[in-house]
């Protein structure tokens, strides 16, 4: 990435479904400390709508929530301009049309940002009603911190290093 270039972070989520709402506490996070060259969004509706958001990002960064799978709070990087994401991430949703499902619609339709990067938050729980779990709020606090720190010259094969402290091998 060029310094002159879009720098986009977008938190997905449903603040009242529990661990949604990790997406946007990432937001919530990184606004907080101010965004240090990120432009920083948060969306509430459908994943669909990313397409629009990142229109013109030289980089989009979006964080969301996962499926549990036994560890709350595991952070899950992808490079998802660089192909697929995993097909653990398909259909882990509470939406209509998931967010890997969104990336590939985008994919087909030539509306990828430059680069794309998923980070997802593994959730304990997706209760109507809940709070998010201490587990997700303290990711997205770490996460928000990672990406004050973000350098600017960092390439797509070290995003995993980079944003996720415990980021599994791509499937």
């Amino acid at each position: 990435m060029n310094s002159g270039g879009r720098r986009l972070l977008i938190g997905l989520g449903n603040p009242l479904r529990g661990d949604d709402a990790a997406g946007l506490l990432v937001a919530r996070a990184l606004r907080e400390r101010g965004p240090a060259g990120w432009e920083v969004r948060e969306l509430e509706g459908e994943p669909v709508d990313l397409v629009d958001a990142w229109e013109g990002a030289e980089l989009a960064l979006v964080a969301d929530a996962v499926a549990p799978a036994g560890d709350p709070g595991r952070v899950h990087c992808f490079d998802a301009a660089a192909g697929p994401l995993p097909a653990e991430l398909a259909g882990a949703s509470t939406h209509v049309l998931g967010l890997a499902e969104a990336v590939e619609l985008a994919r087909a339709l030539e509306r990828l940002p430059g680069r794309l990067l998923v980070c997802g938050i593994e959730a304990e729980s997706f209760t109507l009603g809940a709070e998010p779990s201490p587990a997700v709020r303290a990711a997205a606090e770490r996460l928000a911190e990672r990406l004050l720190r973000w350098p600017e010259s960092i390439q797509p094969e070290e995003a995993s290093a980079a944003c996720a402290w415990r980021s599994p091998a791509r499937s």
